[in-house]
């Protein structure tokens, strides 16, 4: 995945802001007091930036996202309401948080298998306390509480070495492994709902961004 993936993809990118149909992209325009993206990408990074945002903290990116960051921009019009944003701040390179919460420092650290992660999340799910379980309201708050606790460290080993790339709506956010065995895939968080934190299947970063573009040009482009 090189510059070819990627030649042309923000003039289109730019060009669907001016489409008939451009208001109808979900997440483009401002809804719920958010600003929407509007279809606007960032600069494009140097070779140096992405380099030094690696080496900040100790990742190799996939390649196909890399590029995306070289030749396309280093974030802003993408799927949902956008795509966070890698860029140079005072505690060095950060990408944008949209609520879905990259953990910068356990980016080196590999994301759990797809079998360790599901097995985990079941079993978590299984110890939620029932409140019928208990003699009182105190007992149950107290168990309650410690599992919510659990829940932060599962959360933490569970989005360890991925990047949060953009919000669905609704507490679902998509995510780009970049450490462990399934480095370069995109997976959903749908844990916000009744879901879980899981692959989308072999899909990509330039899967899934290249995805957006074409149906997004087909949405906004239709006839009467």
């Amino acid at each position: 995945m090189g510059a070819m993936t990627w030649s042309g993809v923000r003039e289109r990118v730019e060009s669907l802001a001016r489409a008939d149909k451009a208001h109808e992209a979900f997440g483009a325009w401002g809804r719920h007091g958010g600003t929407g993206h509007q279809f606007q990408l960032a600069d494009p990074l140097s070779e140096a930036d992405v380099a030094e945002a690696e080496a900040q903290w100790g990742v190799s990116l996939p390649a196909d996202y890399r590029a995306f960051l070289l030749e396309v921009g280093a974030g802003g019009a993408g799927p949902f309401y956008g795509l966070t944003t890698l860029s140079r701040t005072d505690a060095g390179w950060l990408w944008s948080d949209p609520g879905g919460g990259t953990v910068h420092e356990r980016l080196r650290f590999p994301c759990p298998d797809v079998e360790e992660s599901m097995r985990a999340q079941a079993e978590h799910e299984r110890k939620e306390p029932v409140e019928s379980d208990f003699d009182n309201e105190e007992a149950f708050d107290a168990a309650y509480r410690a599992w919510l606790e659990e829940d932060e460290e599962l959360s933490d080993w569970l989005l360890s070495g991925a990047v949060c790339l953009s919000h669905e709506g609704c507490g679902y956010f998509d995510w780009l492994v970049v450490s462990g065995p399934q480095r370069g895939q995109v997976c959903v968080d749908e844990r916000a709902g009744d879901g879980r934190f899981s692959p989308l299947g072999r899909v990509g970063f330039a899967d899934w961004y290249l995805d957006w573009v074409e149906k997004t040009e087909a949405l906004v482009r239709r006839g009467p």
